[in-house]
């Protein structure tokens, strides 16, 4: 067996696919320090900038209360007061029922795979995330992927295949982490509502983001009511880490019966909840730093001629497709040696021949940090 892994493992070296664990070593703000040199994160998923300004002293409490495991899973004795007050915020901001995962990989597998069975069918985006692909596959219902935000083709599925089907999940994500682009959201619900099918939106790098109190794009586009299931992580724009899932009172409660992802694993322990809880906070009031790196996306966007025009050019997500594995590679090198950390995306992760750099802006970043980047992938494009 370590033969033939040897063997697998040079083969993925030859095609420009072997991947490597960069050790960061200190983390201020946008800067992130690798062997001893400081380089600007364009890498994170930190959008608001609040991964760094969350602070231990602040949840001391939480912890002295609670102590820094959890101990069990929640149906056990997990379940800890912090629970209820971040699922009651959250019900607050959304105006439906939440429910707490471990992380938007758990969050993700356990939706799917507990909503759905043999009698159901899944509809799908074709870049949804891989989490979702791993749901849909453990769920062992029927799922059909549709290109890449064509609605039509969504819809001519919906109208061949969905009354083979119990039930009839549309599942998308609302920004796509690789691409930096996102569906026309209130046609999405107009086709749902058509074919009776139930919307599962992944909001995972849109909240924070998008919407007057950064609750995602549902909240930007007026449609936060009719998706069916909002799927949002603390994580990335909240700066801190866990999952939670928005929905109907009867799909909470059918999810902590048959989600395995919730129930057969360990509870947050109260001290992480407690800091999701102070990301979140920060994030709702945060209006000022998503206009910056909205306002960050589209500089960025212009000066690499990538600008389309509208809300598209203010994702803070920014692919430079290149192509090549290798080539994605070398331009990734030298970004590092100039300064910049942005690693290379490869396949399996980005469909074959597009491989790029996918650069990710925080509103802890300063515009004068960005303005050599430009030149230095024009001059090695």
């Amino acid at each position: 067996m370590l033969e033939d892994l040897h063997r697998e493992l040079s083969e993925i070296g030859q095609r420009g696919r072997l991947r490597t664990l960069r050790t960061i070593e200190e983390r201020r703000g946008a800067w992130v320090k690798i062997e001893g040199r400081w380089l600007l994160n364009l890498s994170s998923n930190d959008y608001l900038g609040l991964s760094t300004e969350i602070s231990l002293g602040e949840l001391a409490e939480k912890l002295s209360l609670f102590g820094l495991g959890a101990g069990a899973a929640r149906l056990l004795s997990g379940n800890h007061a912090l629970y209820e007050a971040l699922e009651g915020r959250l019900y607050e901001l959304y105006g439906r029922p939440a429910l707490i995962f471990g992380s938007g990989y758990l969050a993700n597998l356990g939706v799917l795979s507990g909503l759905c069975g043999r009698r159901d069918a899944i509809f799908a985006d074709k870049l949804v995330h891989a989490s979702l692909i791993d749901g849909m596959r453990l769920s062992g219902a029927t799922f059909y992927r549709y290109p890449h935000g064509d609605l039509e083709a969504l819809e001519d599925l919906l109208r061949r295949k969905r009354g083979r089907h119990r039930r009839a999940l549309i599942v998308t994500e609302s920004v796509f982490s690789m691409d930096g682009d996102f569906p026309d959201l209130p046609a999405l619900v107009e086709i749902k509502e058509r074919y009776g099918a139930f919307l599962v939106l992944d909001e995972a790098h849109a909240v924070g983001v998008f919407g007057r109190r950064g609750l995602g794009l549902a909240e930007e586009t007026g449609t936060l009511q009719e998706v069916d299931l909002i799927l949002g992580t603390f994580g990335k724009a909240f700066g801190a880490y866990g999952a939670f899932v928005v929905s109907a009172e009867e799909v909470r409660r059918y999810l902590i019966h048959r989600a395995r992802s919730f129930i057969f694993t360990t509870a947050l322990p109260a001290v992480v909840v407690a800091g999701a809880l102070a990301g979140l906070e920060r994030a709702v009031e945060a209006g000022e730093r998503r206009r910056r790196v909205r306002k960050l996306a589209r500089r960025l966007r212009r000066a690499l001629g990538l600008d389309q025009g509208g809300l598209a050019d203010e994702v803070p997500i920014v692919p430079v497709v290149v192509g090549e594995d290798r080539r994605a590679l070398e331009l990734s090198e030298r970004l590092f040696a100039a300064g910049f950390l942005a690693p290379a995306i490869r396949p399996p992760t980005v469909p074959e021949g597009t491989a790029r750099l996918r650069l990710s802006l925080s509103a802890s970043m300063d515009g004068k940090d960005l303005e050599r980047l430009p030149p230095l992938l024009r001059e090695t494009s």
